[in-house]
């Protein structure tokens, strides 16, 4: 396991910075949670100056051998055909990043196909599918410090280029099963709480789903997170848990998709809790396991749109929230600048 050097948030400019929040022409507190995003930015960026520079999403995409029980509503080689809608532009990431200008790269992470090269596709593959959970581990330990060490070089790369702001999807046929059996393996919380549609089971499916986590969960101890992602895990999940050490070591603001992104992310703070003082949750997923993941971080979504897609369709959703909480803070007069009497007091 590569070493993480993450660094709490040093509160020393948050006198500043809420001074700075509060000289804007407003009453106090008025653009409320944008104030909140705005002192955290600042936090995490160290300035009174705030800047987004080159945002970007990550989509991270990977087969699961547990699709084979029959867990999701799909077969398994949507997620190749989903990652070449990907590449050719006609998914739903591919008009919410255009729209709000952000950049968009798939990972082949693990897609059990050979795909076309092509200028936004990395081709980082672990091996073509995890192994069924039910019968064996998901991944060796070598596979999965392999993933984690790719998905951290990946963010490295991106901050190399003065990459800033970042956030990662994730796209894999049998993913919320995994990202539910993390879940329930490492806070406790019942299966049946964990677990929810996915794809969109009907009652008959989802209950077969449930009966395939249970056995897989009876079949793997698990004793640290690194087992949790090892046994049950996905590739791409894997690559996520290192994507969001980095990003905090290198100080990004990192914006949390939905529900599998939340699992990964529930690896990486139980491995470096600092790592969450990073994050910015974009929405409540309506992926039923989500809302209490999110309780676990004691953590306040910005929206709450009923969405359960994933592809890191929520960051893009959210990301003008966070365009807005960086241009107020940047661009909104003061009291003193505009001639503005303040409150009396």
């Amino acid at each position: 396991m590569p070493e993480f050097n993450i660094k709490a948030l040093n509160s020393e400019l948050r006198s500043a910075l809420q001074a700075k929040i509060d000289q804007k022409t407003k009453p106090l507190g008025a653009l409320g949670r944008l104030e909140d995003l705005a002192l955290q930015i600042g936090l995490i960026q160290q300035s009174l100056t705030l800047t987004l520079v080159n945002p970007t999403v990550l989509v991270f995409a990977a087969d699961h051998g547990l699709a084979d029980a029959g867990v999701s509503a799909y077969p398994q080689s949507v997620t190749a055909q989903m990652v070449v809608n990907f590449l050719n532009g006609g998914a739903a990431i591919n008009v919410f990043t255009s729209q709000h200008g952000l950049e968009l790269f798939i990972v082949d992470a693990g897609v059990n196909a050979d795909l076309p090269s092509h200028p936004q596709l990395i081709s980082a593959k672990i091996a073509k599918s995890t192994r069924n959970c039910l019968t064996e581990p998901a991944m060796t330990p070598m596979q999965m410090l392999q993933a984690i060490n790719t998905g951290a070089n990946l963010v490295q790369q991106q901050h190399n280029r003065a990459c800033n702001c970042i956030g990662f999807g994730e796209m894999g046929i049998g993913n919320t099963s995994s990202a539910a059996l993390i879940m329930h393996k490492l806070t406790g919380i019942g299966l049946e709480q964990c677990a929810g549609l996915g794809t969109g089971l009907n009652q008959q499916q989802f209950n077969h789903k449930l009966s395939v986590l249970q056995q897989v969960s009876a079949q793997h101890l698990v004793n640290t997170p690194l087992d949790a992602l090892s046994h049950v895990g996905g590739f791409e999940i894997a690559m996520m848990v290192g994507a969001f050490l980095r990003a905090a070591e290198c100080r990004m603001v990192t914006i949390v998709d939905g529900f599998i992104a939340s699992a990964a992310l529930l690896v990486a703070s139980r491995i470096k809790p600092e790592v969450l003082d990073y994050c910015i949750f974009s929405h409540v997923s309506d992926e039923q396991g989500h809302a209490l993941l999110l309780r676990e971080f004691n953590a306040n979504a910005l929206l709450q749109l009923n969405m359960r897609l994933g592809e890191g369709s929520g960051i893009a959703v959210c990301y003008p929230l966070i365009q807005s909480a960086v241009n107020f803070l940047t661009q909104m007069a003061s009291f003193s600048d505009a001639g503005v009497a303040e409150k009396l007091t």
